[in-house]
C-alpha cells in the first residue's frame, strides 16, 4: 500500500489558559511514551548561536484509512524496530506500508470492540501481546502475538466479561515492574486484573481479578499518587481510591469523594502542576467541551481541589498523554479530539478536529497545534493513541488513530531559519 505524499506542518502557538506539570506513576499507554533530548547540530567555535524556532514541526504521514480508534507502537516481530498495531492490522516498521492481520473485527455501528492497545507479554514467550476491550461485547481480552508471523492472526483470550469497557489503562499498582490492567467500566464496580506469573516471573496467560471498590464507576479513570504516600491510587470521576499498603491482599481501598470530574477522560493525569509538592489532576471532558486542571490544596488538614481551565473551547478530549515531546526535559500535555466520539451526539461534534500539545510556560499554557481542520484537512487522536520515538531519532512522535484514519506525525524538531 503506497502512502500518499506527506506534508510538513509546523505546530502553531495560540494563547493558552492556565497550568500543568509532572506525573509520578508508571503507566503503560502504549509502551515507550517519552521523548528523548532532540539532536542538536554542533556550531563552529566562537560562532553566534543561530536562531531556532520554538515550536515543533511535524510531518503528517497517512498510514491507513481504517477507522479503528485505538493504536500503539511496539516491536511485534522482535527485529528491533517499532511497529504500529491498530485494530485489525499491524504495520511493520520502519516504513509502515504493509498490512498484516491481527483479528477480524466486526463493526458495531460506528465502532469496533477495540478500545485500548496495552502492550504486555501475557504468556511469557518473549513476544509482546496486547490487551484491549470492547464496549458492545462487554469483554476485556488479550490478543496473543503469533511470534511475529506477518501472515497469522492473533489468537483471542478472554480476561473478563464484567461489563462494557470504555477504555483501559496499564498501571503498575503494586510496584513489581509489570502493569496491572485497569479498565473503565461505567456503572460497574472498579476492578483490577493482575497478570499471573510463574516462578521465573514470566506471564502465564492468566489474570487474577481484584474488585477494589464495589460502587458504580463513572466515566473516567486515572492512576497516580494523590496523597504523597508513595503508593499509586486510582482516580474515578467522583473521587479517588486510596491504595492500601498491599493493594491486592483484600485490604480496603478508601474512596475520597472530593470532586466531580464530569464525563472525564481516560487517563486522568496525576501531576504536580504548580511545583508545590502536591499532586494535581489534569482532566479532559471526553464528550462535552472542556480541558482543565484541578489544583490540590491542603487547608487546615483538609484537601481541596481548585479547577483551572486549560481549553474550554474544544470538546471530546477523550485521551491524554503527559510526556516530554519537545526534548527540553519537561513534560507537555499531548491530546486531541476523539472525532465523532458519539457521532452527531456530542457538543462540538461538527467542530474541526485537532491534535495538540500544551506547554507549561511557568504561568499558564501555550497551545501548540500539531494538526487542525475540517474533514481530511484535520485529525483527531481517537480513544487510545501513542507518543514515543518511533524512528530512533531521539524525538517523540505521535501515532493517532480514529474514525478519521490512522496517521503518524513524525517529529522533525524545531525548524531552522532559511538557508541554515
Amino acid at each position: 500500500m503506497a502512502n500518499p505524499k506527506p506534508f510538513v506542518r509546523i505546530a502553531s502557538c495560540t494563547a493558552g489558559a492556565l497550568a500543568l506539570a509532572v506525573a509520578a506513576i508508571t503507566l503503560w499507554p502504549g509502551l515507550p511514551a517519552g521523548g528523548a533530548e532532540a539532536k542538536k547540530a554542533a556550531a563552529p567555535a566562537g560562532a553566534p548561536a543561530a536562531p531556532q524556532g520554538r515550536v515543533l514541526a511535524f510531518e503528517k504521514v497517512k498510514i491507513s484509512d481504517e477507522t479503528y480508534e485505538s493504536a500503539a507502537a511496539f516491536d511485534v516481530n522482535n527485529d528491533g524496530t517499532l511497529d504500529i498495531v491498530c485494530g485489525a492490522w499491524w504495520y511493520p516498521g520502519p516504513k509502515f506500508d504493509k498490512k498484516c492481520p491481527v483479528a477480524q473485527l466486526k463493526p458495531a455501528g460506528d465502532y469496533y470492540n477495540d478500545f485500548a492497545t496495552i502492550p504486555i507479554d501475557a504468556n511469557g514467550d518473549g513476544y509482546t501481546d496486547f490487551v484491549t476491550g470492547g464496549w458492545f461485547d462487554k469483554t476485556l481480552r488479550w490478543r496473543e502475538n503469533p511470534k511475529g508471523d506477518p501472515a497469522k492472526e492473533w489468537p483471542d483470550h478472554v480476561i473478563s466479561t464484567a461489563g462494557s469497557v470504555e477504555c483501559a489503562m496499564g498501571c503498575d499498582l503494586d510496584g513489581d515492574g509489570r502493569p496491572e490492567i485497569v479498565p473503565n467500566l461505567p456503572g460497574q464496580p472498579q476492578r483490577v486484573f493482575k497478570l499471573v506469573v510463574d516462578a521465573a516471573g514470566k506471564g502465564t496467560g492468566q489474570f487474577s481479578e481484584h474488585v477494589v471498590w464495589d460502587g458504580k464507576a463513572g466515566h473516567g479513570l486515572g492512576c497516580g499518587d494523590v496523597n504523597g504516600d508513595g503508593r499509586p491510587d486510582i482516580i474515578l470521576a467522583k473521587g479517588w481510591l486510596e491504595a492500601p499498603g498491599k493493594p491486592f491482599g483484600g485490604a480496603k481501598w478508601t474512596l475520597h469523594e472530593e470532586f466531580d470530574l464530569g464525563s472525564a477522560c481516560i487517563p486522568i493525569i496525576v501531576a504536580d502542576v504548580n511545583g508545590d509538592g502536591l499532586a494535581d489532576l489534569i482532566v479532559g471532558q471526553a464528550h462535552p467541551y472542556g480541558l482543565d486542571w484541578y489544583e490540590q490544596r491542603m487547608e487546615g488538614g483538609k484537601r481541596k481541589w481548585i479547577k483551572h481551565p486549560i481549553d474550554p473551547f474544544n470538546s471530546q478530549y477523550h485521551a491524554l498523554i503527559w510526556t516530554d515531546i519537545d526534548g527540553d526535559g519537561k513534560p507537555e500535555l499531548v491530546t486531541g479530539k476523539r472525532r465523532h466520539a458519539h457521532r452527531n451526539g456530542d457538543p462540538g461534534d461538527a467542530d474541526p478536529a485537532g491534535v495538540y500539545y500544551f506547554k507549561w510556560t511557568g504561568e499558564g499554557f501555550a497551545k501548540q497545534v500539531i494538526d487542525y481542520g475540517f474533514g481530511p484537512a484535520g485529525k483527531g487522536c481517537g480513544i487510545y493513541f501513542w507518543v514515543g520515538d518511533i524512528d530512533g531519532d531521539g524525538r517523540a512522535d505521535v501515532v493517532a488513530p480514529g474514525k478519521d484514519g490512522l496517521v503518524l506525525y513524525r517529529n522533525l524538531g524545531f525548524p531552522k531559519p532559511p538557508g541554515k
